[in-house]
């Protein structure tokens, strides 16, 4: 048994193909097989159903597998306790991002970090906050940039800031003429939301207190765009919650329709996630000081604000 074998049945499980999972590790895909059907010879066992599409675990397989992936991480780590010992930031870092945070935070960060750290490698993906809890368990992530607390033991949470939801009201609101809001207000108003499956989502109904969605004359319209509910209240009125940070992407005439919270402010507590067993910390700490170099200050202070659980 071989960490190669283990690379490319681990490999088969995140793809699902073995096609694909052959290109990702940089073997041709007769090569591939032939070492995961030495494997299965090895230890007398089926680790694929090869007769189902797309290809997956058989019942003792996902066990293997899951196994596998442990004894991945942990060889993983001679290499990374040799690299973190090393005063450069190089190496491969594998980050999943929340939709709502992606777009405002990453594309200066990405920039800075890159500019700085030639020798980094960074491997991005956007996924719900299910998904990346998922994937820094099995390895598959090195870290995450999502709404916490979590409260899972597997996890180390790193608070970065505090973002503030505003609310985004239609011109043709009752609540357009208020200066600032209180959550109640929202209860006899309707809400546009963000899909089932986004944390912000929950944050938002847990805000309003209320199950009330986005149903405006018979209408229910689902989405996972920060930008859509912005334009379905100028199109349709009624009312939804911002991040704060998204607001730097709207137009004056958008911006005369934010309304903050009166005090305490509910807001969102962003942080860097990672497995407990994380190392690659080096890295991991060029990622948090280009986040807080770009976050203005009041968004790093905790006091008078009400963070929304998710």
């Amino acid at each position: 048994m071989t960490l190669v074998q283990l690379e490319y049945i681990v490999a088969i499980d995140t793809y699902r193909s073995f096609v694909t999972a052959a290109d990702k590790c940089f073997v041709t895909q007769p090569t591939l097989s032939m070492q995961v059907q030495k494997l299965e010879e090895l230890i007398g066992a089926k680790i694929f159903d090869r007769s189902k599409q797309p290809v997956s675990p058989t019942e003792i397989g996902t066990q293997i597998i899951a196994q596998s992936r442990i004894i991945l991480q942990e060889s993983g780590k001679i290499k990374e306790l040799i690299t973190s010992q090393q005063q450069d930031v190089l190496g491969e870092l594998r980050i999943g991002v929340i939709p709502t945070v992606a777009p405002y935070l990453l594309p200066e960060v990405i920039s800075a970090m890159l500019e700085k750290y030639p020798d980094l490698k960074l491997m991005i993906w956007e996924y719900n906050t299910e998904d990346i809890i998922q994937h820094l368990k099995t390895g598959v992530l090195d870290c995450g940039i999502l709404a916490t607390p979590l409260i899972n033991a597997n996890l180390t949470e790193l608070p970065l800031y505090y973002e503030n939801f505003v609310s985004y009201i239609s011109k043709n609101s009752k609540l357009f003429k208020k200066k600032a809001i209180d959550a109640e207000d929202l209860t006899d108003e309707n809400i546009w939301l963000l899909n089932e499956g986004h944390c912000m989502r929950n944050q938002v109904l847990n805000i309003c207190r209320s199950t009330k969605n986005n149903r405006l004359q018979g209408l229910e319209y689902n989405t996972g765009s920060v930008e859509t509910l912005v334009r379905m209240v100028d199109l349709n009125g009624g009312a939804t919650l911002l991040p704060e940070l998204a607001i730097t992407e709207l137009s004056a005439k958008q911006i005369s329709k934010i309304r903050y919270f009166k005090s305490p402010e509910p807001v969102r507590e962003i942080s860097l996630v990672t497995h407990k067993n994380f190392i690659k910390k080096r890295m991991l700490n060029a990622l948090k000081d280009e986040i807080l170099e770009i976050i203005p200050k009041t968004m790093k202070q905790r006091k008078k604000k009400d963070i929304i659980g998710i």
